[in-house]
């Protein structure tokens, strides 16, 4: 099993009402099941409902991509890391593939495992299996929504509108990327239980040049 699920009583008694602890780092962290270990130096998941930006440390993860939804990505990723002996980690990302008609829902791009670790295994493709191809990735900051509730895809739409409005609001920052969501339960864990944050890769805006001496 790629995770370990808790008693259903303990998840309701844990999220109701909405709680929320307060973290480390003065950040509101959401109560949830936790399945697995976030990979190193990974920021704890953010609140529900709440628009923030975090920084992620550079990473190594493994990705499958897919014109076609899901297609298969989970199990050919499992397959990958339990052929490679590579402990699973949480969150699993999936970047969104927005079509130019914003009323069709968006579409899941790829999905990536995370490595635990930046020095896990080696880049490139896997050997057994080119679809599933290892890559590096550099640090990346990302304004960021946690959300509770089913992954069905025709939901993500939604809180991607939430967070280009709040880029529009916030001028200091461009987006960087394409959404992505990040997926931290399990198809173990009811809908109405599951956790996620959706995000968009940003960085900060170019300074205005300044106005040329008369």
């Amino acid at each position: 099993m790629p995770f370990h699920t808790k008693p259903a009583a303990l998840a309701l008694a844990l999220i109701a009402g909405g709680m929320s602890a307060v973290g480390e780092d003065s950040v509101r962290t959401p109560m949830m099941i936790p399945e697995a270990k976030l990979p190193q130096g990974f920021p704890a998941p953010g609140p529900v409902g709440e628009v923030i930006t975090k920084t992620y440390p550079a990473h190594r993860l493994a990705r499958v991509r897919s014109s076609a939804g899901n297609d298969g990505s989970f199990m050919k990723l499992f397959r990958h890391i339990e052929r490679n002996d590579i402990k699973m980690t949480a969150p699993v990302e999936m970047v969104l593939d927005e079509p130019g008609d914003r009323a069709q829902p968006a579409a899941t791009e790829s999905m990536a495992f995370l490595y635990g670790t930046p020095d896990t295994g080696s880049v490139g493709p896997d050997p057994a299996d080119p679809n599933v191809v290892v890559e590096d990735v550099p640090e990346t900051t990302v304004v960021s929504l946690g959300v509770r509730g089913s992954y069905r895809e025709e939901r993500f739409g939604g809180f991607v509108d939430k967070l280009r409005e709040w880029l529009a609001a916030h001028p200091e920052w461009v987006a960087a990327g394409p959404p992505r969501t990040l997926a931290y339960n399990s198809p173990f864990v009811p809908g109405v239980l599951k956790y996620a944050e959706v995000q968009i890769p940003v960085a900060a805006a170019p300074k205005p040049a300044p106005n040329p001496t008369p």
